[in-house]
């Protein structure tokens, strides 16, 4: 006899969703984001100033429009940045790791000679100096 298989969510697939994340907006009950309400802006924004995505928030696909285009306005009227650049302190400065190390002497000097140097009785017939002696002769004459 055949087993029959079961329909349905199996549990691995409950395992790894977890709990459904609520959004802000539901819970607070707005209806509408303002683009000039930067406190609420802020939280569908990451710490780069990036918009969060749907399944961050828990934003449905209304929600989640209605949020990009405000942080797009605000970010138009400069309210919120479009990036916010995040440093971080390098540990171990002196160790410059597999990139070799730093030369304390002067600067590497150039592997070619320098081009040659044209004289003045050297140089081709159309320079500026070879122009302005033709036309001394040609007023002398």
């Amino acid at each position: 006899m055949a087993k029959v298989k079961k329909r349905g969510k199996s549990s691995k697939d409950s395992a790894r969703r977890g709990k459904k994340k609520i959004s802000i907006l539901k819970t607070e009950k707005i209806e509408y984001v303002d683009w000039k309400d930067v406190n609420l802006l802020r939280r569908f924004m990451s710490e780069r100033a990036k918009i969060r995505a749907r399944r961050v928030t828990g934003n449905t696909v209304q929600q989640q429009k209605m949020c990009a285009d405000a942080v797009k306005l605000a970010r138009e009227m400069a309210l919120v940045p479009y990036a916010n650049r995040v440093t971080t302190q390098r540990s171990n400065r002196g160790e410059r790791g597999d990139r070799g190390q730093r030369a304390d002497g002067p600067a590497p000097r150039p592997s070619a000679p320098p081009p040659p140097r044209r004289d003045d009785d050297q140089g081709a017939p159309n320079g500026a100096d070879a122009l302005s002696g033709q036309s001394a002769e040609v007023s002398e004459s």
